[in-house]
């Protein structure tokens, strides 16, 4: 992102430290021997999602096609779910109602292991809990009566055992 040649900084030196990504990464274009499986599984999306998005009715590419790879804003956005420091598949299955093994079936995972910005598929369900980011002055009880639930159930979704919190936790709320 800064093209730099070696680990050196100097003193007042500007870097990079988030880039915006250009709306050409939402695209991709299909090359030789690219198949919609190794296109969705590269994408971290399933065979469906993939036609689904471009509109597809079989599996036939043409080389040079260019494919959207990233739902819009509003377009299948609550089938997705991108991984956040601290997340484990454990927790993001108990989050949206689903299973470990479900999630890692959809996405084509062979392994638990997650990294921070990971866009995983989210199987559809009928529980799915909210996630709450903890505010400066909330508590439990007001946290509770916003979500219309009880400090208990929080404390039991969360494995919580006080009622302390700290600005910035995430709470899953049934």
């Amino acid at each position: 992102m800064n093209n730099l040649t070696s680990n050196a900084l100097s003193v007042g030196q500007v870097l990079k430290i988030k880039e915006e990504i250009p709306k050409e990464m939402d695209t991709y274009i299909v090359q030789a021997g690219d198949t919609l499986y190794s296109i969705a599984r590269k994408n971290n999306l399933s065979v469906d999602q993939l036609k689904a998005l471009n509109n597809l009715v079989n599996n036939t590419l043409s080389i040079g096609q260019v494919l959207k790879i990233k739902p819009e804003d509003d377009e299948m956005a609550d089938n997705y779910y991108v991984v956040q420091r601290g997340d484990s598949l454990y927790k993001i299955a108990n989050m949206f109602g689903t299973t470990v093994k479900e999630i890692m079936t959809i996405n084509n995972l062979t392994s638990s292991l997650l990294s921070v910005g990971q866009r995983l598929i989210i199987p559809n369900s009928t529980q799915m809990n909210q996630v709450y980011i903890v505010q400066a002055g909330d508590t439990l009880y007001a946290i509770a009566r916003k979500y219309n639930t009880t400090v208990s159930a929080i404390q039991s979704l969360n494995n919580l055992a006080t009622s302390t919190l700290t600005i910035g936790q995430k709470l899953l709320i049934p």
